[in-house]
């Protein structure tokens, strides 16, 4: 069944796609394609097949029954939402998303939100510079922005014009959801306080859902996120989803090298010589030594 751009219909999915062998805990995500049948003569549908993916971003399920959950298909982009203070991102939670993003084919930017509470002269300005510095120097493209004050917002507005479907994805209250009001006015989407004790956000957004932007293009809002556990890596291959660390692998003297003990290892060597950031290999070694258990963080 064909239907014009911008036609909402409401689905159920065909028993067969719920059982061809796939350990997700979704077998249609927001941004897929898919063919459906009419029902009846109300928008209702049956979903009976899902199209060849593009790429997806994908997560260990918090269901131990499932493998897997995919947050979203056929992404242009994903917009990496963060802060450095009320609550403060980990970069152990944002090298794991970036991490997936590039086994995915995902292209990301991070987009650190909340600035306003980041004033000249401040540590909390000092700790953002220095996270800009740490993921420019991995070739990862950022952003800042803040809702409350409007900085960035244009800048933010005109990237994802030009991506097409953006996925935007975060911890809980980092603003993503005061972030997307801002960028579409009418939506109103719920949002949350950080918790003071514990500098934590609450779930606002319950499930994804895809807008309409209004210069062109899509954003796929995502529920925040607690921890993002990889799945469906080698735990030897992990490396090459850190481009910079990728990039001097010719430079080791051994082609298997893993960048951890070996020998005249060149990864190691650009770490000490500032060209690797040091914060990002660490937290590739830590990633490599806790594979096996895909800890959340």
């Amino acid at each position: 069944m064909e239907m014009s751009s911008g036609t909402v219909i409401s689905c159920r999915i065909q028993g067969k796609l719920k059982t061809r062998g796939e350990r997700a805990t979704n077998p249609i995500a927001v941004g897929d394609y898919v063919l459906l049948q009419k029902q009846d003569e109300e928008k209702t549908g049956l979903i009976t097949d899902r199209l060849e993916r593009r790429n997806s971003m994908v997560r260990k399920s918090v269901n131990l029954s499932k493998e897997t959950h995919v947050v979203a298909a056929n992404l242009d982009r994903a917009f990496l939402i963060a802060t450095v203070a009320q609550p403060a991102t980990s970069t152990g939670f944002m090298d794991r998303f970036l991490v997936t993003a590039q086994a995915y084919q995902v292209p990301v930017t991070i987009v650190f939100n909340k600035v306003d509470v980041c004033p000249e002269g401040s540590p909390e300005r000092d700790q953002l510079e220095y996270l800009e510095g740490v993921y420019h120097t991995a070739g990862i493209p950022t952003l800042r922005t803040s809702a409350t004050t409007g900085e960035g917002l244009d800048e933010l507005t005109r990237e994802l014009a030009a991506a097409g479907v953006n996925l935007l994805s975060g911890h809980s209250g980092v603003g993503k959801s005061t972030l997307i009001n801002a960028l579409l006015p009418g939506v109103d989407l719920r949002t949350g306080e950080v918790s003071d004790a514990h500098q934590k956000g609450k779930h606002t957004t319950t499930f994804a859902e895809m807008f309409p932007l209004p210069t062109g293009g899509f954003i796929i809002d995502t529920p925040g996120i607690k921890g993002f556990g990889l799945v469906h890596l080698e735990r030897d291959h992990l490396h090459h989803y850190f481009p910079e660390i990728f990039d001097k692998l010719d430079g080791c003297k051994f082609h298997n090298c893993l960048h951890r003990n070996e020998p005249h290892c060149a990864v190691k060597k650009a770490v000490e010589a500032g060209e690797i950031a040091e914060e990002r290999y660490l937290n590739y070694i830590e990633l490599y030594e806790t594979f096996e258990s895909n800890s959340y963080r």
